[in-house]
């Protein structure tokens, strides 16, 4: 007899254990740990992941499992353990774990079905809303006026019970082929007999007679213009067989990759890859961190390095902040690799992902490149791991599980006794202080591999500029190098740090600023729609005419936006062509790849855009980068934000004269004598890291300390400042004395969808028993959580403290 345990699919503290089920004789020969099951779970069924099987139960009347949802199991016995390391690690429930690392596509989805209990008389709404019927569908209740304390009573009365029917929605592409279903001279004596209308049937006969091979029933139907109709005519007749196949969906079936091939490494590029392919061959764990200034070579260290393991007969994981999985990063490893690689990002459609999912599970790629998810790529037999641009912050995931990529990397790489490395040109705080005392292998490429100098950084002072007269966003010498480049035929980089048309809409006459009424936010103006949107919880509204406060119609927007900057750029430069990237203009599937091809292409002077276009990018023609506001990250509630603001100029100056042509980048800024910029103008990681590691040591951050986040948010303010209190207090009771535990005080943004948030932060080196004592807290209040709809995150790695 078998017993499996599982993690049942319910988000709820109290159930977060494994649960025993007994293995039915029809599963005993399927069953193993790593698949998801559907079990009975009070009155309902639910899905569920095996994580261990058993021979036997320490409890007596056990319930059999009820259905098998998967042929082979989607997690492996490594992912089963990294699961509950990262919910452990994170704070997080193990089925929240366990989901994270699966394609959308595998996360079951359920129906609710509402049963009458056979011979009960309903409430008179609930009577109306049946209609005479037994089941319906939750949707239904869902979409009636009907309060949930009446549902809620008629569930407790037992008149009503709800059924959960899963439905797992497995998305395989089939693909329907046509054969001919007799020999070539019979198909010939049915085409003499066709009647002489049946023009569409003789012309598909004739075809088949010509080529007898099984085709796909789309491309029949361009070669001979048939439909549905002819082919299901000659089906019944029996002269053809029709037959689906499954295939893979190919998200980057248009694009031809050309083969690359190994390049000759510089003596940096070749110090860097030695001890790498070293660990490779003695199959040991160790991290290495590649420091090497934009354009030094460090995707070509990353494919050696790659080549090595697959000669082994192993496997590569390679992330890359989402961003940058620009078709030019695709086709890097396409072309060097070819069919051995999977894609895994954002822009992929649900089935595509799947797919690419499913070519690694069953072994079918060697390589899986992607975003922070890929981590979690199916492989058993992982050579290597590595992570680009590892400063990236799009490496943190923000809700649950709150798992840090490089984190979940190094316990990967300590279970397949392998690698990791992290690349960047400028690299976190953190791992740079690592490398210095030895934990990480540091490896520095000071040099570009075309020896071409690095771009030239010159900062604008645009107080002077408003000084001078010249009002507009872009600066004297801005413009003055923008024409002599477009007039040489060379291209343009334009970064500016923000989406959307400007940042608020405010009356000149009283001052006011239209908010968001559910958070604490100004809304942002969008040209297009002419509307103004929160990007906090997407309300909407239409753009005022006159100030909603005094009825003034000097209402202004302020602040700029990529819309804004574009309409700018027409008007200043009428001859010039402008391509805009944002989060609004890459929102279609494909956009992103389109527009930058445009750009390739050059079918545009300028590319105009947000962060996405400062990374990645490798143009031979752009000579000239333009940042037009450096300094609005400088100004955020954040101790990162000088390091994110050196990290952003230090990757876009990267764009710029990357191949033959000089490069040349303009700042322009109102905080000109920042350390931030001025030491970015000059590429100078070193001091910069020195500087800031000064600060962070004053004021305690990390990696001097490490830092971990709680937030309490409640529709009631009063009681969230309350609870927010009541869990200061007890960690102060438990804490060392060292430990620092700041709070409560109001996030940053107070009010998001109504509700309203504080937090407390807390400052420690040691502290070993930590995520223990804030389990006990959040234990503490499960109840009122449960009822009152507290809700209360911890972010052990807090990177956005928003």
């Amino acid at each position: 007899m078998s017993i499996a345990k599982v993690i049942v699919d319910v988000q709820a503290k109290t159930i977060n254990q494994t649960f025993d089920y007994l293995v039915p004789e029809r599963f005993q020969d399927i069953i193993k740990e790593g698949m998801r099951v559907i079990v009975p779970f009070g009155p309902r069924k639910i899905t569920g992941f095996v994580v261990a099987i058993k021979e036997e139960s320490e409890f007596i009347k056990l319930k059999p499992i009820l259905d098998v949802l998967d042929i082979q199991p989607v997690l492996t016995n490594e992912l089963l353990e990294l699961g509950k390391w990262v919910a452990e690690d994170t704070l997080t429930l193990y089925i929240t774990a366990y989901q994270a690392m699966l394609p959308q596509v595998l996360k079951a989805q359920y129906k609710k079905e509402l049963i009458r209990n056979t011979g009960e008389r309903l409430i008179p709404v609930m009577e109306d809303l049946f209609a005479g019927r037994d089941v319906i569908d939750f949707e239904e209740f869902e979409h009636s006026s009907i309060p949930y304390s009446k549902l809620q009573r008629a569930l407790h009365d037992t008149t009503i019970s709800i059924n959960y029917v899963v439905k797992s929605k497995v998305t395989k592409k089939q693909v329907t082929y046509i054969e001919p279903n007799k020999e070539a001279y019979l198909l010939e004596e049915a085409f003499m007999e066709l009647s002489h209308n049946a023009k569409k049937q003789k012309q598909v006969l004739s075809y088949f007679i010509e080529f007898p091979e099984p085709i796909e029933q789309s491309k029949l139907f361009k070669l001979t213009n048939a439909n549905r109709t002819v082919i299901r005519a000659l089906l019944e007749k029996q002269l053809l067989k029709e037959y689906k196949k499954e295939v893979y969906r190919n998200p980057y079936e248009e694009a031809s990759f050309q083969k690359t091939y190994p390049l000759t490494l510089t003596e940096q590029q070749e110090k860097a890859l030695e001890p790498i392919k070293r660990k490779i061959q003695q199959k040991e764990h160790d991290v290495f961190l590649v420091h090497g200034v934009t354009g030094s070579g460090k995707t070509e260290i990353y494919l050696q390095a790659i080549q090595e393991v697959l000669e082994q007969g192993k496997e590569a994981i390679v992330l890359v902040p989402e961003i940058s999985l620009t078709p030019q990063m695709v086709s890097r490893f396409k072309g060097r690799f070819g069919e051995k690689v999977a894609v895994m990002h954002s822009a992929l459609s649900n089935g595509e992902k799947y797919d690419e999912w499913r070519k690694i599970q069953s072994r079918e790629v060697k390589v899986v490149v992607g975003a922070r998810s890929a981590i979690f790529a199916p492989f058993e037999n992982l050579g290597i791991i590595i992570i680009d641009e590892e400063h990236e912050t799009t490496y943190k995931q923000e809700d649950q599980p709150r798992y840090h990529a490089r984190d979940v990397a190094i316990k990967r790489g300590q279970y397949h006794h392998c690698p990791v490395v992290l690349g960047s040109a400028t690299p976190t705080l953190e791992s740079y202080a690592r490398a210095k005392r030895g934990v990480y292998q540091l490896a520095t490429l000071n040099e570009r591999t075309n020896k071409q100098e690095m771009p030239d950084i010159e900062i604008v002072d645009m107080r002077e500029e408003l000084h001078n007269g010249n009002r507009s966003m872009f600066s004297t010498r801005l413009k003055e190098s923008m024409e002599s480049a477009i007039n040489r035929g060379e291209q343009v980089v334009l970064l500016l740090n923000r989406r959307g048309y400007s940042t608020f809409v405010m009356c000149r006459d009283c001052g006011h600023v239209k908010q968001c009424p559910h958070c604490d936010i100004a809304l942002t103006y969008h040209k297009r729609s002419n509307q103004l949107k929160c990007h906090y919880c997407s309300y909407e509204e239409p753009m005022p005419n006159q100030c909603p406060e005094c009825t003034s119609d000097a209402i202004r927007y302020f602040g700029t936006g990529t819309q804004r900057v574009e309409e700018s750029l027409h008007e200043l430069m009428p001859h010039a062509r402008v391509i805009r990237m944002d989060v609004d203009t890459t929102r279609k599937k494909g956009a992103h790849e389109r527009l930058l091809k445009s750009f390739a292409n050059k079918e545009a002077d300028i590319l105009l855009g947000t962060q996405m276009i400062a990374k990645g990018l490798d143009f031979a023609n752009v000579t000239l980068v333009g940042v037009l506001t450096a300094d609005s990250m400088l100004h955020l509630p954040d101790f990162r934000s000088s390091e994110k603001t050196f990290q952003l100029l230090t990757q876009v100056s990267g764009r710029a004269g990357r191949h033959e042509l000089p490069g040349q980048v303009i700042v322009q800024s109102y905080t000109p004598d920042h350390y931030s910029i001025q030491l970015a103008s000059e590429y100078d990681f070193n001091q910069f890291f020195l500087r800031e590691m000064q600060i962070r040591k004053t004021f305690r951050y990390p990696p001097y300390v490490y830092l971990a986040l709680v937030t309490v948010s409640h529709p009631n303010h009063v009681k969230v400042v309350k609870i927010t209190q009541r869990i200061v207090q007890l960690l102060l009771k438990v804490v060392n004395e060292d430990t620092v535990v700041l709070g409560p005080t109001a996030s940053p943004i107070t009010r998001i969808k109504d509700r309203y948030r504080y937090q407390c932060m807390i400052k420690y080196r040691n502290e070993p028993n930590l995520r223990k004592y804030l389990k006990k807290i959040i234990d503490q209040f499960a109840d009122e959580a449960r009822k009152e709809d507290l809700l209360i995150t911890i972010d052990m790695q807090p990177y956005h403290l928003m």
